[in-house]
């Protein structure tokens, strides 16, 4: 493919995209593909950026890891992938443990190299993970976050002292991630969760979509004090982090996934008297996308209804949407064709 301009979204600078022309690279490196870009979705960590809060993601650049495409270029031409946007070295200890997501060596796609913000894209091919030929692009866009909920779970899983059918949940933020948490608990036989979230749109989505009990925790009591055997902090703010403490019981799991804020006190008494197991959880490994994948497809996530799709060209649009609380969606995902 000869050098050429292609369209593209630009965080251009705070609380400010473009929709414009940029360059396309000429060439590819012998272990990269391009991809035509199908779909990518907003992120979290993505509003983090156009709101100036990441001095990893620095204006200009081309955000957006989140994607599914096709190959039109380089390795398995024609065939559709999404993939892992860290980019991992592979050789290091954690590489080498199978904890590629907390790699020495990382990069990663749209913060220290040009996202999916645009028509195409360049990943090196050990980061694709092939979809379904059926499988449409948009839910196929919604694997990263997918599967960032599906690690948190397994983790979960692997720390409490019960199964997670037994246990009284809370999620905490009714965002894409507290939304995939609540639907893949539900698809786990998880009875009785509740999610906390603010904004009224969202929380009419999670108890439609999610089939939940979802509450205003600055109106509503919501959960008794130490009574949730698991909590997932979807947000990561101070206020949650002391809202997990509140609710969670002895001996009981908080999940923590959300990177609102840095850093915060937390009640060290409480933790540790009542014997509280506080986990970090930090996105996904290869096992874990390739596993939401198929999850994805057969539905473990439920329909998807609550997404919702939109021109790249409207993107500046959807992000000032999603800054003012205007969307019901957790989600949207930008169809750059």
């Amino acid at each position: 493919m000869q050098s050429s301009a292609m369209k593209a979204l630009v965080n251009t600078a705070t609380q400010q995209m473009t929709y414009r022309d940029e360059p396309m690279a000429s060439r590819l490196a012998a272990d990269e593909v391009r991809l035509r870009i199908d779909a990518v979705g907003i992120c979290g960590s993505d509003m983090h950026a156009y709101h100036g809060h990441d001095p990893r993601r620095i204006p200009p650049i081309i955000l957006g890891h989140e994607f599914a495409g096709v190959v039109v270029e380089g390795a398995y031409l024609g065939q559709r992938f999404t993939g892992n946007p860290l980019i991992a070295c592979g050789v290091c200890d954690y590489c080498a443990q199978g904890r590629s997501n907390l790699c020495s060596n990382r990069s990663m796609v749209g913060m220290t190299r040009p996202g999916a913000y645009a028509e195409f894209m360049t990943i090196p091919v050990k980061c694709l993970i092939e979809i379904p030929s059926d499988m449409d692009a948009t839910r196929a866009a919604l694997t990263e976050p997918a599967a960032t909920a599906l690690h948190a779970l397994h983790m979960a899983q692997r720390a409490s002292v019960r199964p997670l059918q037994e246990c009284r949940s809370l999620v905490i933020g009714g965002g894409a991630i507290g939304m995939f948490v609540a639907l893949l608990l539900r698809n786990y036989g998880v009875r009785g969760v509740q999610v906390a979230e603010t904004n009224a749109l969202r929380r009419a989505s999670v108890a439609r979509h999610a089939d939940t009990q979802a509450f205003d925790p600055i109106t509503a009591a919501g959960p008794a004090e130490s009574s949730c055997d698991i909590v997932f902090d979807c947000v990561g703010s101070k206020h949650t982090r002391v809202a997990a403490l509140k609710a969670i019981r002895h001996g009981g799991v908080i999940v923590h996934v959300g990177l609102q804020d840095w850093a915060s006190e937390i009640d060290m008494r409480k933790l540790t008297l009542a014997e509280i197991t506080l986990i970090g959880t930090y996105t996904y490994t290869m096992v874990d996308l390739r596993a939401t994948v198929a999850a994805l497809h057969a539905n473990a996530f439920g329909d998807c209804g609550w997404v919702e799709e939109r021109a790249l060209a409207d993107g500046a649009a959807a992000f000032s949407d999603l800054h003012e609380g205007r969307s019901a969606s957790a989600k949207i995902v930008l169809r750059p064709h």
